[in-house]
């Protein structure tokens, strides 16, 4: 049996409210938010004694969505430098389909963001950069051009 969809990918925070402010300003939808605790979520992620606060973020088609978390017991622990170049082995970042991609920047510089490269264009296809958002997120922006 194949895989019926991808429902969404964790980002685990020390600052929810920015996170979440961040994704808003990029387009996405607050589709919920509270606290998540009891022995179901321990025995779902490995961790006894948990509480943690949660929001589900998703991207205007409905598709695509972003879970974030914020622990409050046991405290979150980094795992590697806090503004990983994209090398670094692991999951490096979420790319997203923009309209606007010099609109989109401008608006999350607002909240923080910073180009980690350069806007290139590939080809006659695609406008594209990566940008570093709060707690070091790394999100991939694409305009498609054709």
């Amino acid at each position: 049996m194949a895989i019926q969809r991808m429902d969404n990918v964790l980002i685990v925070v020390e600052d929810l409210d920015a996170v979440i402010a961040f994704f808003v300003e990029l387009g996405m939808e607050l589709e919920g938010r509270g606290p998540v605790e009891g022995r179901w979520v321990e025995r779902v992620i490995g961790i006894d004694d948990v509480r943690q606060e949660v929001a589900m973020l998703r991207t205007p088609d409905g598709h695509g969505k972003v879970e974030l978390a914020m622990f409050h017991q046991p405290t979150a622990i980094g795992g590697e430098p806090k503004n990983a170049p994209a090398n670094t082995l692991g999951i490096r970042r979420i790319m997203f389909a923009v309209d606007d991609i010099e609109d989109v920047i401008t608006r999350l510089r607002g909240h923080g963001a910073e180009l980690v490269g350069e806007l290139e264009q590939y080809e006659d296809v695609y406008r594209l950069c990566y940008v570093r958002g709060p707690e070091g997120i790394l999100v991939g922006l694409a305009e498609q051009l054709t």
